[in-house]
C-alpha cells in the first residue's frame, strides 16, 4: 500500500471516532423515545389483547402527526449546525428561539388532529372493541406531543452545538419517570385508582411535561451555551428565520410522513386481518423500531457533522463523513439481523405468553431481519443528504418507494396471495431495500460533486 493510499485511508478512519462520539448520546436519546412505547406495550400487555390492540392502534394513528412534526423540526438541527460551523452565534440563538415556537405549534397541531378524528375512528376498519378502548388514551397521548416537541427542539439544539449528553440524559430520565407512573396508574399501586390503558396515557403526558420543563431550563441556563442565547427571547417573530426553518423542514416532514404513513397503513392492514395480527405486528414493529432508533442516532450524528462541514466550507469531508456513517449502520444492523434470526422466539416470549401470538410475532421478527441493513442504510443516507440541504428529491424518492412499491406489494402478498401478516411484512422489505439503494446512490453522486474543485476564474 503506497503513501497516498495510506493517507486517504487515514482520512476516512479519522471520521469514525467523532461520528461515534456524537452518535452515542444521540442514540441513547432516540432509544428513550422508543422505550416509552415499549414500556407502555409491556405494561399494558397483562391487561389483555384488547387493551394491547388499542394501544397499538393509537400508536399507529398518532404516528402521522408525530413524524410530520419531527421531520419539520430537523431544520433546527441543520440550520443550527450550519451557523455553528460558520461561527455565527447570533444565528444560532435566533434559530433556537424560532425553533421552539415551531415546536409548540407542531405539538398543538398533533393534538388538534387527535381531537378531530376521535369521533370517527371507525373509518379505519378496526374491531369495535379496539375503537371503544382507544378514545381517552388517544387524546392523552396526543396531548403529550406539545411538551414532547418542545423537548425534541431542545435536544436537536444541544446536539448541533456538540452538547449531546445532557439533553439525552434528560430524555432517559423521562422514560424512567414514565415507567414509574405506569406502575402506579395502570395497576393502581400506592393507593392510586387502577386506570388501565388510560393510566398509561396520563403517565406519558406527565412524564413528557416534566422532561420539557427540564430541557428548557437546561438549554437556557447552561453557562457554556449562554453566548448562543438570542438577545431578546420575546422579540417579534422574524419571518425570514421562521421561513428558512419551514422551507428546509417541510420536505423532510413530508418524507417522514410518507415513510411512516406506509408503516401506519401496514398496521391498519393488520387490524383488517384480526386483533391478534395487530398485536403481533405492534410487538414486532416496536422491536424493529428499537434497533432503528439506535441507527437513527448515528444518522442524526452524520447529519450534524455534514452540516458542520458544509457551514465551515470543508466540502471534501462530506463524502467521508457520510460514507463512514453508511458503513457503521450496515455493520450494526447486520448484528441486529442475526439476533432476530437466532432469538425471535425468545424476544416474542418476553412480551406475551400466548403460544399462537408468540409464534406469529416470532415469524414477523424473522422477516424483520431481512430489512434491518437496508433500513439502517436508508436512514443514514437520507440524513447525510439533509445535512447537505438536499431535502426535496429524497422526499420524492420516499413517496415512490413506500407508496409506489411497498404498500401495493404488501397488499398483494397479504391479501391476494393470502399470506396474511407475514405477507404484509415482505412488502416492508421491498420498500426499504429500494429506498436504501436509491438514497445511497444520490448521496454518492452529490458528495462526489462537492469534492471537485471549483473552476479556475478566467
Amino acid at each position: 500500500m503506497d503513501h497516498r493510499t495510506l493517507r486517504k485511508h487515514w482520512r476516512w478512519m479519522r471520521e469514525v471516532r467523532p461520528t461515534l462520539t456524537l452518535a452515542a448520546p444521540v442514540a441513547a436519546g432516540m432509544l428513550s423515545q422508543i422505550l416509552l412505547g415499549l414500556a407502555d406495550i409491556r405494561m399494558v400487555a397483562p391487561l389483555g389483547v384488547v387493551p394491547l390492540g388499542a394501544c397499538a392502534f393509537v400508536n399507529n394513528i398518532i404516528l402521522l402527526p408525530l413524524v410530520f412534526s419531527i421531520g419539520l423540526l430537523t431544520s433546527i438541527s441543520v440550520l443550527t449546525a450550519n451557523a455553528y460551523g460558520a461561527k455565527n452565534e447570533q444565528a444560532v440563538g435566533e434559530t433556537y428561539r424560532h425553533g421552539l415556537q415551531l415546536a409548540f405549534l407542531s405539538g398543538l397541531g398533533a393534538l388538534g388532529f387527535a381531537l378531530a378524528i376521535k369521533s370517527c375512528l371507525f373509518i379505519f376498519g378496526q374491531p369495535k372493541e379496539i375503537i371503544d378502548a382507544a378514545g381517552v388514551y388517544l387524546i392523552l397521548f396526543a396531548a403529550s406531543f406539545v411538551p414532547g416537541m418542545i423537548t425534541h427542539a431542545g435536544k436537536l439544539y444541544g446536539e448541533a452545538l456538540n452538547h449531546p449528553w445532557a439533553p439525552n440524559v434528560i430524555l432517559l430520565s423521562g422514560v424512567a419517570l414514565n415507567i414509574g407512573l405506569n406502575w402506579i396508574l395502570i395497576y393502581g399501586n400506592w393507593g392510586a385508582p387502577a386506570m388501565g390503558l388510560e393510566g398509561a396515557g396520563w403517565a406519558t403526558l406527565i412524564a413528557r411535561s416534566a422532561t420539557a420543563i427540564t430541557m428548557v431550563v437546561y438549554t437556557t441556563r447552561l453557562p457554556s451555551l449562554r453566548r448562543y442565547q438570542p438577545r431578546r427571547w420575546l422579540a417579534p417573530i422574524c419571518r425570514a428565520t421562521l421561513g428558512r426553518l419551514w422551507k428546509l423542514g417541510w420536505p423532510s416532514a413530508m418524507q417522514h410522513l410518507v415513510e411512516v404513513g406506509a408503516f401506519v397503513l401496514a398496521g391498519l392492514m393488520m387490524g383488517w386481518i384480526g386483533t391478534q395480527s395487530l398485536a403481533a405486528h405492534q410487538i414486532a414493529i416496536q422491536c424493529a423500531a428499537t434497533s432503528f432508533m439506535l441507527t437513527l442516532g448515528l444518522a442524526v450524528a452524520v447529519c450534524v457533522r455534514v452540516g458542520h462541514a458544509v457551514g465551515a466550507g470543508q466540502l471534501r469531508r462530506v463524502r467521508r463523513i457520510g460514507g463512514v456513517g453508511l458503513a457503521l449502520a450496515a455493520a450494526f444492523m447486520g448484528v441486529v439481523a442475526a439476533l432476530f434470526i437466532l432469538f425471535n422466539g425468545n424476544i416474542a416470549g418476553w412480551f406475551v405468553d400466548e403460544p399462537e401470538l408468540v409464534a406469529l410475532t416470532a415469524s414477523l421478527l424473522w422477516i424483520a431481519a431481512f430489512f434491518q441493513i437496508a433500513d439502517g442504510i436508508q436512514v443514514v443516507a437520507s440524513n447525510a443528504l439533509r445535512g447537505m440541504g438536499d431535502v426535496r428529491v429524497p422526499a420524492v424518492i420516499a413517496l415512490f418507494c413506500y407508496w409506489g412499491a411497498q404498500i401495493p406489494f404488501a397488499a398483494l402478498m397479504g391479501f391476494h396471495f393470502k399470506l396474511g401478516a407475514p405477507g404484509i411484512w415482505w412488502g416492508l422489505v421491498a420498500g426499504l431495500v429500494l429506498s436504501a439503494i436509491w438514497l445511497t446512490a444520490r448521496f454518492l453522486r452529490l458528495s462526489r460533486r462537492l469534492e471537485k474543485p471549483p473552476p479556475a476564474p478566467r
